[in-house]
């Protein structure tokens, strides 16, 4: 979507009228509408400022086939695969992102769309069309969930049909993030607020119940937060973050203070090996691991959270 006086483009998803059809949503903000605005890149903020309790380790991505998936999503971000410590298959950021992909064999047969999903960025008219041109190559291919035939970004699907978007080069939002320039999640205002607590990342966007967090120092993706009205949940999510202490704080320090932000404990029976399962505040699983360099034993983790949570 084009015309004079946008600032900028994102892309998400929304549940639209009683029906609660799951449709494509572009949010535009025009600098010409009075408003306050909110947007700032994060770099005039203090890094010391925000304390960091917490670390996005890696977003988990549930797949039917992960050591396939996994080379798609490689060539897609031009990041390497590496064996994961455990169950998976890792792909690691060749690029200022700080937090890995971790492909889990468990996704079940998809009913409906994601509630998280990637916008990558691109650098010029020609790369975006060279990208979508690569990425159909491979196994990607185009999907209708109720976009604009003239809207600039393109909206894909990968092999195990997850949707993402490749967004236009003047995205300004966008413009200082790397190739995953984006996780675009559905989610409330307070859920944004939650991981910007959790993780010590300051928001960089916060207005009409739309958030956004990128890392203290202004590098690597933003993770945005669409708002209400939220998409109805179907089934296992396919995408879950793994969240760590950070160097010097334990797993317990770590645990009160996300249950102090109203995180819950989850016995879902279906965990991650080795990870205490936590609700966020709008109900999403997460999971609390071990930093990867040293991890007790899971019995006594899932101990402690019993201690806290009763």
């Amino acid at each position: 979507m084009g015309g004079m006086g946008i600032l900028w483009g994102s892309v998400g998803w929304s549940s639209r009228g009683r029906r609660g059809r799951a449709e494509f949503r572009v949010r535009v903000l025009n600098t010409l509408v009075g408003r306050r605005r909110e947007w700032h890149d994060g770099l005039d903020d203090d890094p010391a400022g925000y304390t960091m309790t917490a670390q996005l380790l890696a977003l988990a991505f549930d797949a039917m086939a992960p050591s396939e998936l996994v080379r798609f999503w490689a060539h897609a971000l031009r990041w390497h695969i590496r064996e994961a410590d455990g169950v998976g298959v890792e792909l690691v950021p060749t690029d200022a992102t700080n937090f890995s992909l971790l492909f889990q064999p468990g996704a079940h047969a998809k009913v409906g769309q994601n509630r998280i999903h990637f916008d990558l960025t691109t650098t010029s008219v020609d790369d975006q069309n060279d990208t979508v041109g690569e990425l159909l190559a491979i196994g990607a291919r185009h999907i209708d969930i109720g976009q604009n035939p003239n809207d600039t970004h393109v909206v894909l699907a990968d092999p195990e049909s997850n949707e993402f978007c490749v967004i236009e080069p003047y995205n300004r939002f966008l413009a200082s993030c790397p190739r995953l320039g984006a996780v675009n999640c559905d989610g409330t205002r307070a859920l944004g607020c939650f991981y910007s607590e959790a993780l010590g990342w300051p928001l960089v966007w916060d207005q009409d119940e739309e958030t956004a967090i990128q890392a203290p120092d202004g590098t690597g993706p933003k993770i945005q937060w669409n708002g209400p009205p939220l998409m109805p949940k179907s089934g296992k999510e396919r995408f879950h973050f793994h969240i760590a202490p950070t160097s010097g704080i334990g797993v317990q320090a770590t645990l009160d203070h996300l249950l102090a932000l109203g995180a819950t404990g989850l016995d879902t029976g279906h965990g991650c090996p080795g990870a205490i399962v936590l609700a966020d505040v709008d109900g999403n699983e997460f999971c609390l691991v071990e930093p990867q360099h040293a991890r007790p034993p899971v019995q006594d983790l899932h101990s402690s959270l019993r201690l806290r949570s009763s």
